[in-house]
């Protein structure tokens, strides 16, 4: 148990980037249940770290464990939810098809004006997934040592911290994904085309659109790692009993009411909300 845990930490974060589109038609694979995929592989790695607590024969390990199965259950449910709602606007658990269904309007079609409330439940959610600062408690090194990475040590130490960054890149790309156009230009392709007076079907023209796109996913993502390394070095962790407070009693209630909005305003605009 003491050896597969940091593997159980690391393989699904790994097969999660399945799912990422880094342009157009640039994807390892289009699941059609691509989110439902990424929430299933998540869910596996709280499992790792509860079982690399536990066998590691130390206290302050097994409460690092601990703390870390109950963080990752008390915000997987607020993430899970903010991210259905973004799923009942496209009508599709495609990452393709939701970068598909904000594009056309440039910056104005982005989700993240049509569900402001989901995007922050989501990015708050993700530091607390990827046990970032302020919500670090799993491995408080003033208070458990360094929880459940305490008799790790050499390549079993590193992968925790590979995983924890992956996982950090991760939640970047499919946040830029979900509520930043993905690989969507703030200006729309068409609007470029017809400036410069090419057509939008020219093919040297889409090999720099797709370039373009890449480049553009990658931004984004890297400016909510910028945003995530920031709070590491500007907020104080908080405690154990106000982070569950917060995901439990505050997250979870305001994303089951967003859901609840949003598919109410489905139903009365259906063109503004995907209907």
């Amino acid at each position: 148990l003491f050896t597969l845990g940091p593997a159980i930490v690391l393989i699904p974060v790994f097969l999660s980037y399945l799912i990422v589109p880094f342009g157009q038609n640039l994807q390892i694979t289009d699941v059609g249940t691509g989110v439902f995929l990424w929430i299933a592989l998540s869910s596996i790695v709280p499992i790792g770290l509860l079982m690399s607590g536990y066998a590691s024969n130390n206290k302050y390990s097994l409460l690092g464990g601990l703390r870390a199965a109950a963080q990752s259950i008390s915000y997987e449910l607020p993430l899970a939810l903010s991210v259905l709602a973004i799923v009942m606007m496209s009508n599709s658990l495609s990452t393709v098809d939701i970068v598909d269904q904000q594009s056309g309007y440039g910056i104005l079609g982005w989700n993240i004006w049509r569900q402001p409330v989901g995007f922050i439940i989501f990015w708050i959610a993700a530091l607390a997934e990827c046990e970032r600062i302020p919500f670090d408690l799993p491995e408080a090194e003033e208070e458990l040592v360094a929880g459940y990475q305490t008799e790790y040590s050499g390549m079993k130490f590193a992968l925790f911290y590979l995983g924890s960054y992956v996982n950090l890149t991760l939640s970047a790309l499919l946040f830029a994904v979900l509520y930043l156009g993905g690989w969507e230009f703030p200006i729309p392709v068409g609007a470029i085309a017809n400036l410069i007076g090419v057509s939008e079907s020219t093919p040297w023209l889409q090999v720099i659109f797709g370039a373009i796109g890449i480049v553009t996913t990658l931004l984004k993502a890297y400016f909510l790692i910028f945003l995530a390394i920031l709070m590491r070095w500007t907020v104080p962790r908080v405690r154990i009993d106000q982070l569950l407070d917060l995901g439990w009693k505050f997250l979870l209630p305001v994303s089951l009411v967003n859901l609840l909005i949003t598919a109410g305003l489905k139903l009365a605009f259906p063109v503004a909300f995907g209907g």
